[in-house]
């Protein structure tokens, strides 16, 4: 068995995998849900409820603000309280809309039977109809930035996609919730696969798994014996390698050039496993994106698991059910300790692109003060962009943006793979944020005059 990775940087954190072998269990419903209107990349979606109506699991609350943008569906059924703000994971108040739930009523439109359905029984799927109810169920990737799904299936006139690639790599240190929808929904995930392949008209199909995840490689390696499209791939240990840049060299071994260049650029659409399974339930059960696959973990919980979870529903009700959160001090993440984001509130909800709620403790979490930095060029080793981190965090502390944009900061995945590195403990990819964010919105600001 070949054993692939990508080619440059990378590093290799201490595993954590707490709840690898733990089945999923479904979450009990919220007694109120909170739906921030910014689910995903790109404008906000408008809503189209207001305070009083009733709506049922599978309605509409809001529609997309724009092409780059996503409806956003109801996962309870009750009454709206209120359009209003609330935290969510950046640590700023956004629009929401809030839910008083009541029952559990569904949208009868929306088929619950569990009968798995195959893309060759349903030959009347054009990739035209594939792609607009994927669009209609407001799916997104879920397992990074949001994008929402049918404009990767859309590629510029200027590219043509050669295969898709799905993302099952999981490669934060403390993740489980793709390894057990691989585990329990593999013959969805691969109708998934099929249906994004019919989509976006390419005849080969790749699965990316670490080889941490031998059960799974197992599993659908055995499934797809009978499917010369699809191959599965087991890749090397080593972060990044979920980043989708890193996987399409890893694959396909293609590397992607530096924005605005996309992985379809190089023939490969990539989609998130759990991507792939919204796609099966969306297009062959007409069911919206309203509920995911999500990992509650931390070495401070009694219970950490996973979690068949509705949108909405506060991440502090999932810290109960494994445990709550015990004394003293903690950090609690949305997402895992290498890219999640630091909440200041367990009242956050659970969102499109929420795959992990992570507790650490205090101790682990603190950091140690910043020395001088030596030289040692660790942090250029490690970056998986092949950039100068050390010199773009400098440039961005100096506020040195035009030198910052031609040194490539907007290539930056921010990975924290440099900062991970780092033996003076230096805040390197803060300040590279910092940068990157300012050096794109003057590129944005240039290209509007």
């Amino acid at each position: 068995m070949k054993i692939r990775t990508f080619r440059i940087g990378g590093i290799h954190p201490e595993e954590n995998k707490l709840t690898h072998e733990v089945p999923t269990q479904v979450a009990p419903l919220p007694k109120q849900a909170i739906f921030p209107l910014s689910q995903h990349i790109g404008a906000p979606a408008k809503p189209v409820v207001a305070k009083g109506d009733k709506v049922k699991v599978g309605t509409v609350l809001a529609e997309a603000g724009g092409f780059v943008s996503a409806p956003i569906h109801s996962s309870v059924s009750g009454t709206v309280a209120k359009i209003d703000t609330s935290f969510d994971a950046t640590g700023y108040r956004k629009p929401v809309i809030i839910i008083n739930v009541e029952g559990d009523e569904w949208e009868e439109s929306i088929d619950r039977n569990e009968t798995l359905e195959t893309v060759e029984a349903h030959p009347e799927l054009t990739p035209e109809e594939i792609v607009e109810r994927i669009k209609n169920a407001g799916v997104t990737g879920m397992g990074g930035a949001g994008f929402p799904t049918f404009i990767k299936l859309c590629p510029p006139p200027t590219a043509k996609a050669e295969c898709v690639i799905i993302n099952a790599v999981e490669c934060e240190p403390y993740i489980t919730s793709d390894y057990r929808l691989m585990m329990e929904h593999a013959d969805e995930i691969l109708e998934g696969l099929k249906l994004l392949m019919k989509a976006a008209k390419v005849d080969k199909g790749y699965i990316g798994i670490e080889t941490n995840k031998p059960k799974a490689i197992q599993l659908l390696t055995e499934k797809t014996a009978q499917l010369p499209q699809i191959e599965v791939v087991p890749l090397k240990q080593r972060y990044p390698q979920g980043g989708e840049k890193q996987l399409v060299d890893a694959v396909i071994r293609r590397q992607v050039p530096a924005p605005p260049a996309i992985p379809v650029n190089v023939g490969a659409i990539v989609q998130n496993v759990g991507t792939a399974f919204a796609v099966y339930q969306a297009v062959m059960k007409n069911k919206p994106l309203f509920e995911r696959y999500t990992t509650v973990t931390g070495k401070q919980l009694s219970q950490p698991g996973n979690f068949l979870v509705r949108m909405g529903t506060p991440m502090k009700d999932l810290l109960a059910l494994c445990g709550g959160i015990p004394e003293g001090e903690h950090k609690l993440l949305a997402g895992g300790p290498m890219m999640g984001k630091a909440l200041n509130t367990d009242e956050v909800p659970v969102c499109k692109g929420t795959n992990s709620v992570t507790l650490i403790s205090g101790e682990e979490a603190v950091r140690k003060d910043p020395d001088p930095c030596i030289r040692c060029a660790k942090c250029v080793g490690a970056c998986p962009m092949g950039l100068e981190p050390y010199l773009l965090a400098t440039l961005s502390a100096k506020k040195n943006w035009e030198r910052a944009e031609r040194e490539d900061i907007v290539s930056c995945i921010e990975c924290g793979s440099c900062q991970f590195t780092c033996p003076s403990h230096r805040p390197i990819l803060d300040n590279i944020r910092l940068g990157k964010s300012t050096v794109m919105g003057i590129i944005r600001a240039r290209n509007a005059k």
